[in-house]
């Protein structure tokens, strides 16, 4: 299985990294949704189940399968011979910014069935602020992968 692994690396490596971009696309444009829903639409009307279905769409059909492929793909890259050494903090870093980034993703999963079922508890100013936490952890985990610190 390893051998696989290693000549598979190249091909695995690029599929992580595009299912990454489309994940954070996601993780991005989410929040932003949030925002405008809570400030300009509401939670009834035409406006609102249009800005429902598409932040239902966007973590249905690219947000959730765009965060497994990042794990499959993430993982065989952990279990390829000779790119992770675990004695070095860096993939510790990677690994815990990667699990809260999940945790988000599933925070805002949770944000999405709330307005789908007209219920909104934060303001426009806090998804605003939520929007923040994908960055912060994209810096800590391309910071890890590339300075492997």
């Amino acid at each position: 299985m390893s051998d696989f692994l290693a000549l598979a690396y190249p091909w695995t490596k690029s599929i992580h990294i595009m299912a990454v971009i489309s994940w954070m696309a996601a993780l991005f444009y989410l929040p932003r949704l949030l925002v405008h829903h809570t400030e300009r639409v509401g939670l009834a009307g035409e406006t609102h189940e249009l800005f429902t279905m598409m932040e239902f769409k966007l973590a249905n059909v690219i947000m959730r399968p765009a965060m497994f492929a990042t794990w499959i793909f993430g993982l065989c890259l952990v279990f390829t011979p000779g790119i992770v050494d675990w004695t070095m903090i860096w993939p510790w870093a990677k690994a815990v910014a990667v699990i809260a980034m999940t945790g988000f993703h599933e925070w805002l999963f949770a944000r999405v069935k709330g307005f789908a079922a007209g219920r909104n508890l934060l303001t426009g100013r806090q998804y605003r602020m939520m929007n923040e936490v994908p960055t912060v952890l994209m810096i800590v985990i391309v910071l890890s992968v590339v300075v492997k610190f």
